[in-house]
């Protein structure tokens, strides 16, 4: 089994609550993640910058006036430099700011507190670039340039900054000054600002969380009552169900063994009583000199044996002859080899029901009657034209389908009669089973309709 499979069914398992905890959770620590690393980093810009501007606004008050010499020549007047060397030696300033670079055009250092880089010149950095705009530029322990070498060497975290130097009266720039700000005290700001944003961030992020987690906690738990009592819903659904579909597979088959007393009692009783009348009419007639007397006579015994073949045909209709004494397949075989005798006309019978046990009595009550109704429908509405009855089992489904090669339905679902039986009838009776009854034209391309029974014997008792 794979890792993901194994995953998969783990969470499958958890609860609608658990499930969002987790989902939720790694969401929102992503989500803490990337807010607070937005917010520290905005924060660290604002006091990085804010404290450049400071820092430049005081330096310029310093720097500028020794610098104004830059405007009309390309290097800075002894007295001048010498001025602002002492500036930041041995001072307090100087304590603060470690060191200074003045650039002009063409990246030229022109003077430094490393007189070892003073009148080279050096790839312009970008902050260098956006100072030339007038663009006041810094940056926090960024020393990866060239002439940030000896810089780099003090080991102390500076914070470097690009001020513009103008002219006066005009505002003209004449030049850049780069200093290097101690910034030891300003990294441990920027540590407890990050880790006050960060813990900000993630105690909004959790109060969210677990409000969230809360309310659907609260709704997993009434779709799991919910879950719970629908399941014991459907499971008393499906036993009324069940029972209901038994009571009425077993009154089906009550039904039938009633139809089946009658027609043996029509059978026994008055057809036997009516052929009896007929005998003692042909007597009477053979005794009886009066030819208006024959002629009423021979109308009567006419109406008699009418009679007798009505009740014949009524008593075999509603009779399935041993049904519950013979196999389902031999019932069926003598229903085929029935109407054959009585039509003249030839029925093709396709049957596989495999091997296993009887079928109960109300199924194979319903497998007949179906037969017999198709036949029937077949004779009259298609003269027995192709007559072919299919019977067949695969796993638990019992199937029935009896064709003919008539002129079709005109509507299908058409309803036929069956010795009084019609085919709403037979199809309550089917559907009593869990079972369908539909009677179409053919589906194989051929004229003729076809009436199909299907029965799922699992919920049949």
């Amino acid at each position: 089994m794979s890792q993901t499979t194994s995953t998969g069914r783990i969470w499958s398992q958890w609860s609608l609550a658990q499930q969002f905890a987790v989902a939720s959770g790694l969401v929102l620590l992503a989500a803490a993640g990337l807010t607070g690393y937005w917010v520290s980093g905005r924060i660290e810009e604002a006091v990085v910058r804010n404290t450049a501007n400071a820092t430049a606004l005081y330096m310029e008050s310093f720097i500028s006036p020794l610098s104004q010499d830059l405007a009309h020549q390309d290097h800075l007047s002894p007295d001048n430099l010498t001025e602002l060397e002492n500036l930041l030696v041995n001072t307090p300033l100087g304590q603060r700011v470690v060191s200074f670079k003045i650039w002009i055009k063409g990246a030229k250092v022109i003077a430094a507190s490393d007189t070892e880089i003073v009148g080279k010149s050096f790839p312009p950095t970008e902050n260098l670039k956006q100072a030339w705009t007038g663009v006041l530029r810094a940056d926090f322990n960024a020393l990866g340039a060239e002439e940030n070498e000896a810089e780099a060497s003090l080991g102390v975290p500076l914070l470097q900054i690009y001020s513009p130097i103008r002219q006066r009266g005009t505002g003209e720039i004449i030049a850049v000054a780069e200093f290097y700000e101690n910034g030891t005290q300003l990294k441990t700001d920027l540590v407890k600002t990050r880790l006050t944003s960060w813990a900000a961030v993630a105690l909004v992020m959790a109060a969210i969380w677990g409000s969230l987690s809360a309310i659907v906690l609260r709704g997993s738990r009434t779709i799991d009552r919910q879950l719970v009592e629908l399941t014991d819903m459907a499971a008393h659904n499906v036993s009324l169900r069940l029972r209901v579909q038994g009571a009425a597979a077993r009154f089906s088959a009550l039904n039938d063994q009633a139809l089946r007393q009658i027609g043996a009692d029509l059978h026994d009783g008055p057809a036997q009583l009516m052929g009896f009348a007929a005998l003692r009419l042909d007597a009477l007639r053979k005794a009886t000199t009066s030819e208006a007397a024959r002629q009423e006579i021979d109308q009567v015994e006419a109406a008699v044996k009418d009679a007798i073949k009505d009740i014949r045909n009524i008593s075999r209709g509603v009779s399935l002859p041993d049904i519950d004494r013979k196999p389902l397949l031999e019932v069926i075989h003598g229903l085929v080899d029935a109407h054959a005798g009585r039509t003249g006309k030839e029925v093709a019978l396709t049957a596989d029901l495999g091997k296993g046990p009887d079928l109960p009595l109300a199924v194979k009550i319903c497998v007949g009657r179906v037969v017999q109704e198709g036949l029937t429908n077949a004779w009259r509405h298609a003269a027995g034209a192709g007559q072919e009855v299919v019977v067949g089992r695969s796993g638990p489904v019992i199937s029935v389908v009896v064709r003919d090669r008539g002129p079709g339905l005109d509507k299908p679902g058409e309803n036929g009669d069956s010795y009084g039986l019609g085919l709403a009838g037979l199809a309550g009776r089917v559907e009593s089973l869990g079972g369908t009854l539909t009677l179409t034209n053919r589906s194989d391309g051929v004229t003729g309709s076809e009436l199909a029974m299907k029965i799922d014997l699992r919920g049949v008792e």
